[in-house]
């Protein structure tokens, strides 16, 4: 077979799994909003079904055939060409070296550990939770060796998120944060300073915050028209196909933060959604990169432009005329408050300083196991011990401590790290654009955001998955990922707004 007509094969086969995808992520969002309660065995076996199609799609032998016809070909010489492949024989590659007896014992063992989790979570068992967790490192162990990696195990997990990222890449960058974080906790945790976050948990009437959320958003650019909003108990986007990228929210009608800085959350990943080229629907070039990559979207959205000062002198007038609850608030009291810093056992409810320290503490865990310098049964002791050391907490419980997030009880491990390279690539992407377009918070007073949006569709969203996320970073950027950009920030933000020089 000539090399033409095989990437033309790749291409129609390529594009045959991403409609089948289409239908399979609808069933998915509809799972997580609107299902009835007694739909979910059967979506569930529906959804199942739908996976095992792909996957026998996706590792189909003739797909080895064909991408072997077309490498070492002139054709490469395309950029396109050469981009769609390499990430096709990356996935090819590594779905093909797990067996399909291993890959049922992973899903079976993640399901199960989910399960388990939910119940042992609410009654703060441990020791009941320790063998499902256990199976999960050992069947991650026995993954990592058929897939094979560079160095040590964590690399192959880690490369199931973040697309050549290396352990011993990782360790040094996020060091390097880890020290002036926790000192800068410190010191804002001794400001006289304090913000009225009571302001926040006044009556905000669900209408009155959904009406709001509908009104901004489509203004920062995610386009209603292409997208919806939905009320779920867990938020999340998700891309059913081009022209067609959801969002979903939860409301609490005494507390502002939730719904307003979640939707606008959700919007960053639906906005880079939307931004992929729709030419190259179906390939590796109209996909997103990476998780880490992703979460700068969320992240920078939510956060640098969000949460900036210059985002409320535009929208605070606004939100006083929706609001009865703000009608006696200044904007810099309104500011303070959502840019709270306090140090928290929860992950999920933890400030933009404090977060990149839950982060760390997990990440530091997860590779002890791996490195098997750490042993479960002694993985409470050694998670109290950090968070006692990184943020001055200690967790009373199971519950609120080790237990505390589903990750690891569905077996993803090497997920967490993405979270922190996510606020590390939002800052270094938006000092970028800035050092090009100019001070943006000026911009974002004047309600001006499509400047920030096109940057990023040209630098991110148009590049699908072009180039591996740190090098599509440092052409971004013209630097490889730096935790320098992030602490910049944080200093600039947070010691002004505390009172600290």
């Amino acid at each position: 077979m000539d090399a033409k007509t095989a990437y033309q094969e790749l291409l129609e086969r390529s594009r045959e799994r991403a409609y089948l995808s289409s239908p399979a992520r609808l069933a998915a969002w509809d799972l997580r909003t609107y299902i009835p309660k007694k739909g979910h065995p059967h979506r569930a076996q529906a959804l199942a079904a739908f996976s095992r199609m792909i996957h026998q799609k996706a590792t189909d032998p003739k797909i080895g055939e064909l991408l072997a016809a077309v490498e070492g070909s002139t054709l490469m010489e395309d950029p396109d060409v050469a981009a769609n492949v390499r990430a096709w024989r990356k996935d090819y590659d590594r779905t093909t070296k797990v067996p399909e007896s291993l890959a049922a014992e992973i899903a079976e063992a993640a399901s199960r550990g989910e399960s388990a989790w939910a119940e042992l979570r609410k009654k703060n068992d441990w020791e009941g939770f320790v063998p499902y967790l256990k199976r999960n490192i050992e069947l991650k162990k026995a993954y990592a060796e058929a897939v094979g990696y560079d160095e040590e195990v964590y690399d192959a997990l880690l490369e199931d998120y973040e697309e050549g990222l290396r352990t011993r890449e990782l360790v040094p960058l996020f060091e390097a944060l880890k020290a002036p974080a926790i000192q800068l906790v410190r010191e804002i945790q001794a400001a006289p300073k304090k913000p009225p976050v009571e302001i926040l948990h006044r009556h905000y009437p669900k209408g009155a915050q959904e009406a709001f959320v509908l009104e901004v958003l489509p203004e920062l650019g995610y386009d209603l028209e292409a997208g919806r909003l939905d009320e779920t108990a867990h938020p999340f986007a998700i891309r059913i196909h081009p022209g067609d990228v959801r969002i979903t929210t939860r409301y609490f009608e005494d507390f502002f933060n939730a719904a307003f800085f979640g939707s606008v959350h959700e919007a960053g990943h639906a906005m880079y959604e939307q931004g992929l080229p729709e030419e190259h629907w179906g390939t590796p070039l109209g996909e997103s990169v990476s998780l880490g990559v992703h979460e700068s979207q969320s992240r920078m959205w939510e956060n640098l432009v969000g949460r900036s000062r210059g985002f409320w002198q535009h929208y605070f007038p606004r939100a006083k005329e929706r609001f009865e609850a703000l009608a006696d608030v200044e904007l810099s009291d309104f500011v303070f408050a959502v840019n709270e810093v306090k140090p928290s056992l929860i992950r999920v409810e933890a400030d933009e300083v404090t977060y990149n320290l839950h982060i760390l503490l997990r990440f530091e865990l997860e590779l002890a196991l791996f490195r098997d310098e750490l042993k479960v049964e002694d993985l409470p002791q050694a998670w109290n011990e950090k968070m006692e050391a990184y943020l001055g907490l200690r967790p009373k419980t199971y519950a609120e401590g080790v237990m505390q997030d589903v990750h690891w009880a569905g077996g993803a491990f090497g997920y967490f790290p993405t979270y922190t390279l996510g606020n590390v690539y939002a800052a270094q992407l938006f000092a970028a654009a800035e050092r090009e377009l100019g001070a943006l918070e000026p911009r974002f007073a004047a309600g001006e955001f499509a400047v920030l949006l096109g940057w990023l569709r040209e630098r991110v969203h148009r590049q699908g998955r072009r180039y591996p996320p740190k090098e599509l970073i440092e052409r971004a950027t013209g630097a490889p990922p730096d935790t320098a950009f992030l602490l910049d920030y944080l200093n600039r933000k947070f010691r002004p707004l505390y009172g600290l020089t």
